[in-house]
Order: C-alpha cells, then structure tokens, then sequence
C-alpha cells in the first residue's frame, strides 16, 4: 500500500509501506477513504513536534479518517466488510483508573495514532483499529464529511463540558476547523449569543455561514473593545481555540466574574502566561479540553439528522498523491483554507 510519509521539516513524501493485517480478535482492517489535516498534523510538520512530543522521520500522521471495513476480526460484532465508518484515533486500555472513572480520553495507557512514538497515521490506504474506535456513518455523509466527524466530536465536547446555558453569551477565539466545530455544536444544542473572531476573513464568512451571531477580526480591529461595547457585562464563556498567547489574553478580558476559559488550541510554544491579577479578581475558571469524551457517536447523530452541517468546512479537497500541497496550503492558511482533505480514491485535485 502507500502513504505519506513526513521525512522532514516541511518535507513529505507518498512511498510504497507495509500492508497491515488483522492479528486480534477486535481488530478491523480498513481502507481509508479520506483524512482530514489537522493543526496538530500541520505542527508536525512544520516544527517536527508537539511540546514532548517529537517526531522521528520518516513517520506517517493522520488521525482524522473515515473508511471502509475490509476485515473484521474473530470477536467483532456490529461491523462488517463493505461497511463505512468514522475513527476514533485515541485508543484507551479500558483498565486503568482513568478508563474506568469514564475518562478514557485521559486513559494512562492511551495509544494515539499520528502520535510520535505511539502508532502511525491514517494517511496511508489501510489501517487496522480495534473495533470499538469504529463508529457507523450513513450512506448520504460523504466520506470527507465522515472524516470531518472526529473534529465535531471535539467541539461537541467542549460545548457540553462548558455547560453553556440557554440565553448565555459566549466567545470563540480562533474559528478554524475546532472553532467552527464548536459553534456548530452550540447551534444544534444550545440557544445563546456567539462572538466569532479570526485573523482570516474567510474564515469569518464560514463561522456567519455557521450562525455565529458577530465576527470580527482582531488585525482590522479591537474585537474586545468592540465585544464589550456589545456586552457590557461581559461574556459567561470564551472557547480558545487558537492556541495563541493573544487570545489566551483576550479571553480574560471578555469573561465576566465567574466566568469560565474553555481552553482547546494547542500552542506551538511550552509555555503560556496568564495575567493573575484578572483571574483572582475575576475568580475565572481555566478548563483545558482534552480531545472528546464519548462524542464520536453523538457528533454523528446530529450530522445524520441534518442538526449540524460540516460541508462549509470542506473548502479543498486533494488526492493522496498532493498530500503535501495539502500540508502546505493548511500550514501557509493559503486560498481561504478552513479544512483540507485527503481523498484516497482520487487522483486530481478538486473543489469541494
């Protein structure tokens, strides 16, 4: 089979690798029909690590894919060949405490595929996950739309475990792919205010796309002076999901007393500062979001019921031999790119 292999810092290349096989009884053989390149994958490729996390080359990443079964092992039940699902890319023991409390996102023995060290990627034609990382999607979701679906989970997450209130007023700094996910899972579950912010204007067109209710972009702009003229309360919530030191900033500033700093994006850098003086006074709450917890099925639910709409994400889609004009157009947040996909059964590049 073939994948994409990063070989270097900003350096990738499509090369012949090993079929994987079938060898427990919950494993299940896929063919990978799309991956979605996520911020993650783009610091990996880009800096060659995550914090610890550091990537030894060549290396495959990925984790955003949806596929087709081809294989199933001797004690699945539930799956069959021929059946189309969205992955769960964490793998959890299901044995130690953290599994066992109900977080498995924070299993102790947790194995990530894309993560250095731990398991490769999805951008190759086959991978082999346990059974229960495979969640069914319907025939009338495309396959990029499938890959879209771990992404959503995230942003379901987040918005659940924030517990916004119907009529609250709420922020999302950064509405990338994770931004945008959250303000959908708002829209389909809760009835609040959303203020949307962005460096890039067309991302902006995508969140009023999405519902958000104002957007403004901090470099034409002081999107906290125009919020607070706009809430002069000040907001219950801010989601950060641009993992950049200004928005961590911005942040305290928009929160209210009491008030609760959803934290997502993933800074490129160790560490991350944050003004003392307004959180004490404040009493803020600082939450960081780790993944999803058990958000998988429920994301597709809403996407199968027509609740939430991924397809304004998809803006470029790219067969697996363009992998890295994929990676570079991400990186370079080139053409008005939100999410770029991976389509395995391409060959040309193509709008979505």
């Amino acid at each position: 089979m073939r994948a994409a292999f990063l070989t270097g810092i900003r350096e990738l290349e499509v090369r012949e690798a090993p079929d994987p096989v079938v060898t427990e009884g919950d494993d299940v053989l896929l063919q990978v029909d799309a991956v979605g390149v996520c911020g993650s994958d783009v610091h990996y490729y880009t800096t060659g690590r995550i914090g610890c996390q550091v990537v030894q080359h060549p290396w495959v990443c990925g984790h955003e894919p949806s596929a087709t079964v081809l294989e199933v092992g001797a004690d699945v039940t539930g799956l069959a060949p021929g059946q189309r699902v969205a992955v769960e890319p964490a793998i959890s023991c299901m044995a130690c405490d953290q599994c066992l409390a109900g977080r498995p996102h924070t299993c102790r023995k947790l194995r990530f595929i894309s993560c250095p060290g731990e398991r490769p990627g999805a951008f190759s034609e086959r991978i082999v996950m346990p059974a229960r990382n495979c969640y069914p999607i319907p025939d009338d979701l495309s396959a990029a739309e499938g890959a879209v679906m771990e992404p959503l989970s995230i942003g379901l997450y987040a918005a659940r475990l924030a517990s916004v209130r119907p009529g609250a007023k709420v922020a999302i700094l950064g509405s990338g792919p994770i931004g945008l996910c959250v303000l959908l899972a708002l829209r389909a579950e809760t009835d609040c205010t959303v203020y949307a912010t962005d460096r890039l204007d067309p991302r902006l067109a995508v969140a009023r796309q999405c519902g958000a209710d104002w957007t403004g972009n901090p470099d034409s702009q002081d999107v906290v002076a125009a919020i607070t003229d706009a809430e002069p309360g000040l907001l219950d919530v801010v989601f950060e999901c641009a993992g950049e030191q200004d928005t961590l900033d911005q942040g305290l500033h928009l929160l209210k007393p009491g008030g609760t700093l959803m934290m997502i994006g993933i800074p490129e850098v160790d560490r991350v500062s944050f003004a003392i003086d307004l959180l004490r006074r404040k009493e803020l709450r600082l939450q960081n979001v780790r993944r999803q917890c058990e958000c998988v099925a429920p994301a597709i639910a809403l996407a199968a019921s027509g609740q939430v709409d991924v397809s304004p994400l998809i803006t470029h889609r790219f067969p697996l031999d363009d992998a890295k004009a994929a990676f570079d157009l991400a990186a370079d947040y080139r053409d008005g790119v939100v999410k770029a996909v991976v389509e395995m059964g391409t060959s040309e590049r193509s709008a979505p």
